[in-house]
């Protein structure tokens, strides 16, 4: 029963500050005309994936779970993308991949690349040299992050440049100043951090009642529970009529996660991380790539209606993929 209160009362506290992170990145996104996908990609994702990163550094040092670190990240990133498929039939008017900006497509070409070298690395970890106890694939992440964020930050400005005449006379937060958006951002962001902090072992002390291997409970019951303000901030920033905003933090968020993938290799000292786990996490990985190119092509397609209603094609996709994860995780536990 503890449990369960415990749940209920962090989600609490998610549901209102993510509700209001969202609408304070969106005022920044205004204010400094960053624009709102390098926004959701860098602020928005790096809050609402910190509890990965706190669940993954507490594995790896104290409990000595390699797996659920590893776990956690990709199912995620899995669980992320699932994210964009649930907004797509949340969102009524048109398919949300037809109204996100393509230029996210950039951020989950990224995504690509650096899941595609943990799953690659999984398969071959015995081959690929260390430096240290550090593996050469979270070097590789740590570069191609900070690559993407600059490449992402300087696409994002020139698409601002064109539309700088239009912000200028279309402003939504007038009475809001900058100094007060982050001030609010920056309260509302610990609230998040905190209560979702709670959540991962709040997860494992239920997941322990099924039984169930540390593979599937990292990839499914951890990685849902630490992704929780993900969802909470994305449906919000829906709500605004903010999209780019909701797309660029799941589509960062898997960018993000990556990055913590490395840094749990840097406090995982017996070795390279990816050597003390299960190969069975290959299958969140992949599962994440398939699911991350549908989500290009229904950015690039751009469809105009839903097929049937309440969902796109796309969505239905990753959907099916998603459902395909599940079931030989747990035929693999």
């Amino acid at each position: 029963m503890l449990l369960w209160l415990g749940f209920i009362a962090c989600t609490a506290v998610i549901v209102y500050s993510g509700t209001r992170l969202s609408k304070y990145g969106d005022v920044i996104a205004e204010k400094t005309g960053l624009g709102r996908a390098w926004i959701g990609v860098v602020l928005m994702a790096s809050v609402t994936s910190l509890p990965e990163l706190v669940t993954g550094i507490t594995s790896v040092t104290y409990a000595n779970v390699p797996d659920i670190a590893v776990g956690d990240v990709l199912g995620s990133c899995v669980f992320n993308i699932f994210i964009l498929a649930f907004l797509d039939a949340f969102y009524k008017p048109m398919p949300i991949s037809t109204k996100a900006n393509q230029g996210h497509v950039l951020s989950a070409g990224f995504g690509i690349l650096l899941l595609s070298i943990i799953a690659f690395s999984l398969y071959a970890h015995s081959y690929i040299p260390a430096i240290g106890w550090i593996g050469v694939y979270s070097l590789s992440t740590l570069f191609i992050y900070i690559i993407a964020m600059r490449l992402i930050f300087h696409y994002e400005k020139r698409q601002m440049s064109k539309y700088l005449e239009e912000i200028a006379t279309e402003t939504k937060y007038e009475d809001v100043t900058t100094k007060n958006a982050v001030l609010h951002y920056t309260i509302n962001a610990f609230f998040v951090i905190i209560a979702a902090a709670f959540l991962p072992g709040i997860g494992e002390g239920i997941a322990e009642m099924t039984g169930l291997g540390q593979t599937f409970v990292g990839n499914i019951f951890i990685a849902i529970s630490t992704s929780l303000p993900e969802v909470v901030v994305s449906i919000a920033a829906i709500k605004m009529g903010v999209i780019d905003l909701a797309v660029g933090n799941l589509l960062g968020s898997n960018i993000f996660n990556i990055l913590i993938l490395a840094l749990d290799d840097f406090f995982f000292t017996r070795g390279p991380i990816l050597s003390f786990v299960s190969p069975h996490n290959i299958v969140s990985a992949i599962s994440a790539i398939a699911m991350t190119v549908i989500a290009i092509i229904g950015l690039t397609y751009r469809a105009e209606k839903k097929p049937f209603y309440f969902m796109a094609w796309d969505s239905l996709g990753i959907v099916a993929v998603y459902i395909v994860n599940l079931m030989l995780l747990y035929r693999m536990r």
